[in-house]
């Protein structure tokens, strides 16, 4: 017997603001043609003045919760992926729990930049393992707008707002890769690269910061490293690119999306692609693009998918998972 955590619900949610590639042209030297041509994106939520990460969280969480058809107070555990959490302490995720009503269980976040959502499922995974839960809800949420210079072409074009949410069950299954649910996992760090991706405040400086980007540095990383994880992950289940239906990654990067897809020799028809319509949610986009990508009528279940993501640190890492 093998245990394995089974997706049982996902859902998400976006702020109603959209802001289009043509709003920029106002403020920046920037167009529709030069954002969509270097990054795909075509326009991006934005969370409105009175919004905070734990609200939208909350919403992408009851709507994981109705997909799978629970209630809260069945959720042992929920994991938030953030990097912009409402306060220092506590954390966004106990600030969910108290908004879903949940009074039992444990919440807690984990900060991983853009590969958060993939630590976090990887978190999640272990804890049904070993017996520490049996549900739990996997959150990605983000307000990444209220890190944004605005005045740098490069970076505030590129990111939006928004969560998404997925629910893990612990089921007994037979211990081969036709099994449903989390089949793999592949995590990794290199903090030598800090400065190629990265917010400048925080306690040393006593300022929330502005994120600062080297986008070639980050391109030049981000295609390598997403290939070489996901092969990885999928020689530890004992599968191949052949095996996979629907790689569901990072939502960056049209360019970084195809330039992955490429070196794993996966066509991008088998590829979920949302970043036209969100740009980068950061540690949202993953299961915003799930959620998308059910709803699309993409991903059914046995679906074989990949998930990867690279963020500041730099982070990175790769789940493969039987819907």
């Amino acid at each position: 017997m093998t245990i394995r955590a089974v997706v049982r619900g996902v859902g998400h949610y976006l702020p109603d603001r959209v802001v289009s590639n043509a709003e920029f042209e106002a403020s920046l030297d920037t167009s529709d043609d030069w954002i969509r041509s270097r990054s795909g994106i075509e326009r991006r939520h934005l969370a409105g003045p009175g919004q905070t990460t734990a609200d939208l969280a909350t919403r992408a969480a009851k709507a994981a919760l109705e997909d799978a058809g629970m209630q809260a107070d069945e959720i042992d555990a929920i994991i938030l992926a953030t990097s912009t959490a409402d306060l220092t302490f506590p954390s966004a995720a106990t600030m969910v729990q108290a908004n879903l009503g949940m009074t039992r269980g444990f919440a807690f976040d984990v900060q991983a930049v853009c590969a958060g959502f993939v630590f976090a499922l990887t978190t999640a995974n272990a804890l049904i393992i070993a017996g520490q839960a049996t549900r739990v809800l996997v959150i990605g949420a983000e307000i990444f707008s209220r890190l944004m210079d605005w005045t740098d072409r490069g970076t505030c074009v590129l990111f939006g707002d928004g969560a998404g949410a997925l629910i893990l069950e612990r089921t007994e299954a037979a211990g081969t890769p036709a099994d449903r649910g989390i089949l793999s996992t592949d995590l990794n760090s290199d903090g030598r690269h800090k400065d190629i991706l990265y917010v400048d405040g925080g306690t040393s400086t006593g300022t929330t910061g502005k994120l600062r980007m080297e986008g070639k540095e980050v391109f030049r990383h981000a295609v390598e490293k997403l290939a070489e994880t996901a092969h990885a992950a999928l020689e530890k289940a004992g599968l191949g690119s052949a095996d996979v239906d629907w790689i569901v990654p990072h939502q960056a990067n049209i360019r970084i999306i195809e330039g992955t897809a490429k070196r794993m020799q996966v066509s991008m028809d088998r590829v979920v692609v949302t970043v036209q319509d969100h740009g980068n949610t950061s540690a949202a986009s993953i299961p915003l693009a799930l959620s998308v990508g059910k709803a699309r009528g993409q991903i059914k279940p046995g679906d074989l998918i990949v998930t990867e993501a690279i963020g500041g640190g730099l982070a990175w890492g790769a789940v493969v998972l039987r819907w």
